[in-house]
This record gives C-alpha cells, sequence and structure tokens, in this order.
C-alpha cells in the first residue's frame, strides 16, 4: 500500500452557494473575486522565476542550480507550504489525504485511488465536448469567479537576472498575470492549477507562452515527482479556461517507465519516440538545446492537434524535461457506442492523470478489485488505433517540419513487443475527419 503524508483537511465553507457565503466578504460582488468588481488593489505573494534560454534542459545539475539561487524552496516552501495553509482554512471541497491509495501488482505499476466525493462535488461540464476548440464564455464559470483565497501566488518571469520572491506584490491587472492556485477538489497531495494570463479570459488551447510557461513551472519545482498536466476540450477538460493541473505524488506513473522508440530528432536537438508496450499510443519529446526548444516544438504539435480537432492530453514530466502528448478518442467512442457498459459503469473519464496511470476510481468495488488487466483494458479503450495514429503522427511531423528517422533503434524493446503491443491495444481504425468529429460524452 503506498503512503502519502496525511494533512487532515474539513470540507470547504467557502463552496456553499447562497446569501451566507457573500455575507463573508465586504466590498465588490461579496465573493473577493478575481474579477474587476473585487481586484483592484488586491495583493499576493509573487514568484519570478529566471528564463533558462541559455541553459540544456537535459543537464544535470540544471534545475541543481536554478534551486540553489532561488530566494525561496519553490516547492516545499511555497507551493507546498501554500497550499497546506489552506487546507487549514477548509477552501477544499472534501478531504482528498483520507483517499486511500495502492500500486496495483504487475509489471507496470498502476497506481490506483479511491476517491468517492469527487465526482459528487467537482463543477460539471459547462460545454460542449465534440469541439476542441470553442470560444471563452464569461457566462460560464471561469478561474476569475473563484476567491481570492485560493490564489497561492503570482507566477512570471523574472525583469532582471535571477529569480525572485515577494511576499506580497500588487497584481498587475493591465498586463494580466499568471497565477497558481488550488484545485478546489484535488485528487492528490498539493493539486493546484496554473493559469496563464488569469485576466486575458484565454479558452483553453495551448500556444507557446503558455506551455513555455507550465515547463518553467516544472523546472521550478525541480522534483521528478511533481508533474503538470494538461487536458484538452473533448480529452476531458471540465473548464473552458485556459489551465494547466499539477500535484505531487512520490512514485513513479507507470507511462514514465513504458518503453519507447525513437522516431526522430527535431531542429537537431529535440529527440521524439514514440511509446512502445503502452496501452496508450502516444508521443514523447526530450531534449533539445534549451527549453524553449522543446517547448515550441510541442506546443506546435499540439496546435496543430486542436486545430484539427483532435482532442489530446499532455503530461509533462522529469521537471519539464520530457513530455508526452497523447491524441484519445475515449469520448468519440462512447458516441459510437463502442464502450462496453462494464467500462462506463466505472464512471472513470480517461484524462491525463488516468493516462499517466494514476487511475482515479470512485466506486469501492472498482477499487478493491483493481487489477493490471483492468487498467490496461480501459486505458486500451482510449488510444488511437494504429493506423489512425500513423496519420496523425506523420500529419504532427509534417506540421512540425521533421520526418521519420528510418535508421533509428528502437530504445528498450525489440520487434517482437512492438508487434505484441500493437495487438494488444484498439481494434478497428477510423480515418481522421479534420474538424468535424462530432463525439459526446454520456452521461
Amino acid at each position: 500500500m503506498l503512503r502519502i503524508k496525511r494533512v487532515p483537511t474539513v470540507v470547504s465553507n467557502y463552496q456553499k452557494e447562497g446569501e451566507e457565503e457573500a455575507s463573508r466578504f465586504q466590498g465588490g460582488c461579496g465573493r473577493n473575486c478575481l474579477r474587476s468588481c473585487c481586484i483592484q488593489g488586491a495583493n499576493l505573494p509573487l514568484y519570478a522565476f529566471k528564463a533558462m534560454k541559455k541553459n540544456r534542459v537535459n543537464e544535470k545539475d540544471l534545475v541543481v542550480v536554478e534551486k540553489n539561487n532561488s530566494p525561496v524552496a519553490f516547492l516545499d516552501s511555497l507551493l507546498l507550504g501554500e497550499w497546506e495553509d489552506r487546507v487549514q482554512r477548509g477552501l477544499f471541497r472534501y478531504d482528498v489525504t483520507a483517499c486511500e491509495t495502492k500500486v496495483i501488482p504487475g509489471e507496470h505499476g498502476f497506481i490506483a485511488q479511491l476517491n468517492e466525493g469527487r465526482h459528487l462535488k467537482k463543477r460539471p461540464t459547462e460545454f460542449r465536448v465534440d469541439k476542441v476548440l470553442q470560444p471563452f464564455d464569461e457566462t460560464k464559470f471561469n478561474f476569475t469567479k473563484v476567491g481570492q483565497e485560493e490564489v497561492l501566488f503570482q507566477f512570471e518571469e523574472s525583469d532582471c537576472n535571477e529569480a525572485q520572491f515577494i511576499p506580497s506584490a500588487p497584481m498587475d491587472t493591465e498586463n494580466s498575470p499568471s497565477v497558481v492556485a488550488i484545485n478546489v477538489s484535488p485528487i492528490e497531495y498539493g493539486h493546484v492549477l496554473l493559469i496563464p494570463r488569469i485576466l486575458e479570459h484565454y479558452p483553453q488551447r495551448i500556444d507557446r507562452v503558455s506551455l513555455s510557461l507550465a515547463l518553467y513551472m516544472a523546472a521550478e519545482a525541480g522534483n521528478p515527482y511533481f508533474r503538470l498536466g494538461y487536458n484538452s476540450l473533448g480529452a476531458f477538460a471540465t473548464i473552458n479556461h485556459l489551465h494547466f493541473q499539477a500535484y505531487y505524488l512520490a512514485v513513479p506513473f507507470p507511462i514514465e517507465k513504458a518503453s519507447t522508440r525513437k522516431i526522430t530528432t527535431a531542429d537537431d536537438s529535440v529527440k521524439i519516440s514514440e511509446l512502445s508496450n503502452y496501452p496508450v499510443r502516444g508521443l514523447v519529446f526530450e531534449g533539445g538545446n534549451n527549453l524553449e526548444d522543446l517547448s515550441v516544438i510541442v506546443s506546435d504539435s499540439c496546435i496543430f492537434l486542436q486545430d484539427n480537432n483532435i482532442p489530446y492530453n499532455v503530461l509533462i514530466s522529469d521537471s519539464g524535461k520530457r513530455i508526452f502528448l497523447l491524441p484519445q478518442c475515449y469520448a468519440e467512442k462512447q458516441a459510437l457506442g463502442e464502450v462496453s457498459s462494464e467500462l462506463l459503469d466505472t464512471q472513470v473519464n480517461p484524462a491525463v492523470w488516468e493516462i499517466s496511470g494514476h487511475m482515479v476510481l470512485k466506486r469501492k468495488k472498482d477499487f478493491e478489485e483493481a487489477s493490471e488487466e483492468n487498467a490496461w483494458r480501459l486505458l486500451a479503450e482510449v488510444s488511437l488505433s494504429q493506423e489512425r495514429f500513423e496519420e496523425v503522427k506523420a500529419l504532427i511531423f509534417e506540421a512540425i517540419a521533421c520526418g521519420d528517422d528510418q535508421n533509428t533503434i528502437p530504445t528498450q524493446s525489440n520487434l517482437e513487443e512492438e508487434t505484441q503491443e500493437g495487438d494488444a491495444m484498439n481494434k478497428g481504425t477510423r480515418p481522421i475527419v479534420h474538424g468535424k468529429q462530432e463525439c459526446l460524452v454520456l452521461n
């Protein structure tokens, strides 16, 4: 049984609706939110990171150097320290530290968590799930509506050649700050949201600037057990306001241990591989002359997927040095009636964390019967078929202007493993229909 640090938590009083909540605050709309009615004069801690454009992201001492120059321990003291402060204030909807967690026996080490309250207490999806790109709708829930007490700190690039920390800094509403806030429906310890340029009201779509910001956050944390994730619309994002998720879990994810086969090198620096012997097909990006090189290649790949209405998930691993890009089709299969009722009954929506091997289960029965076979069977339904994945992969390489290196040698795998892996995954194929796929998640 996996053990993690347990911190007593109480259900948030701030999540209750009605006049009682509004009476807690003075001024503005009464909710102490991040909109224009309340934000004027607001002050929050500010962490300004040093850009690492001249440093190679694959150098072993990169994170150590940056952490030694940091004015505050970013992960332990700032992020997790502030997160625990919000625990003591009672700002969460349930006590995630009371959730049982275990590593499932087997070769891959899938992780299972029993979280019976999350699907009942998290915010419902308020947009269409058949289109990856949709305009921001201010009438729906967005992160400017959260209370300022849920925001841990501002996260910006330093305007000088060193990292800075200011315990209380005014929010620059003219330039729209990026912020780190708690996820009030957490999956794991330290679960937070990175919200780039929160006041700009960007919809859920990756661009070069936002992905770069997420990589810098991973690098500042400097801990392989702190990962960031991204879900596009149609791949189980539930809020159409640009954000990444992140949390701390001190165990390797199965996807991080999976075999890979090198395909090519982009821009003579970023190595691109594909997963093998894993239930979900995906690409792995690593290396680069600097963090920006890696960010540009991955963000351009994401932009291609979202512009062509292909749902996807992203896992930022290894302190920002390794990124998994995972196109998926589970919602499409649901709409076509191709997912078994047994899997649908679990109510598991396979987003980035589940695809990475951290299975958040909603029923005690599923937790008690959790097995590697069951986890594999669910995730295999998420994956594109081999034929469809090859088509998407070729189009991604065309978009980022690099080709398949036919002379590369598989790493940690062989052709026999790849053949077995291909047979174990999805049945059937469908062609890609750019921008026209209609899919609906069945509730």
